[in-house]
């Protein structure tokens, strides 16, 4: 595989595939969210999160909030950026009754929160964001690219601009959030988004960058054929 600048985070809350991504050394970070913990079966926020931190403690984590209210957000976006150095808060970009967090990310952007500021799918959401950033703090702004190619829009030119505008503010970067596939990579890269978030199952595949066509269709007949022989069964 090419040598990639775009560094890849693994976003998911099982620690045992944290360790396979991390340990398959294409990985620099990670990302989680209450979705995801809630797949994992996490039962406390406060243990993993610590578990994480130590397991992790050189690369950057990102955590999020819970609450859909403003002022308890602040309290745990507070608590969450105690939990390590290398922590950085994930907040929505809006509460659930579409509400913007800007205020709240300019006041936690003030007391050198380093956030990350998620479910972002508009350039109106991206300005407001890196423009809510203190001078001197470390940020990510994350662009749901493959939410916005799910409506069937192309998200290449959003995240053109994206990067355009968090160039603007020195330790602002741009994240190509909800990958679907391999090629997402490759395509963030060229954009110049900073960073991509991955599925540990997508990380997986990048064993196949590279591969030959035919061999890999040789491979497929063989997945086939061994799915054939464990069914049991015959059409005649």
């Amino acid at each position: 595989m090419k040598s990639l600048s775009i560094d890849i985070y693994s976003d998911g809350a099982d620690i045992g595939k944290m360790k396979e991504s991390y340990e398959s050394g294409k990985v620099s970070g990670f990302t989680t969210n209450p979705s995801l913990m809630k797949k994992a079966g996490i039962t406390s926020y406060t243990e993993f999160a610590q578990e994480v931190v130590t397991e992790f403690p050189d690369v950057p984590i990102s955590f999020e909030v819970f609450s859909d209210d403003f002022d308890v957000m602040r309290e745990e976006a507070l608590k969450i950026s105690k939990c390590g150095n290398n922590v950085f808060v994930k907040i929505p970009i809006t509460n659930t009754k579409g509400e913007s967090s800007i205020p709240l990310i300019q006041e936690l952007s003030k007391e050198g929160l380093s956030l990350n500021v998620t479910a972002i799918l508009t350039i109106d959401q991206v300005k407001e964001t890196v423009d809510a950033f203190a001078e001197g703090t470390t940020n990510i702004v994350s662009v749901f690219a493959g939410r916005i190619a799910d409506t069937g829009v192309d998200p290449i030119p959003t995240m053109k601009e994206s990067v355009k505008i968090c160039r603007k503010k020195p330790g602002t970067k741009l994240l190509w959030a909800s990958s679907r596939e391999v090629l997402n990579i490759f395509q963030a890269e060229e954009v110049g988004a900073d960073i991509i978030t991955c599925t540990p199952d997508l990380i997986a595949k990048l064993k196949n960058v590279g591969k030959d066509l035919e061999e890999l269709s040789l491979d497929t007949v063989k997945m086939f054929n061994t799915d054939i022989k464990s069914l049991g069964y015959s059409i005649l």
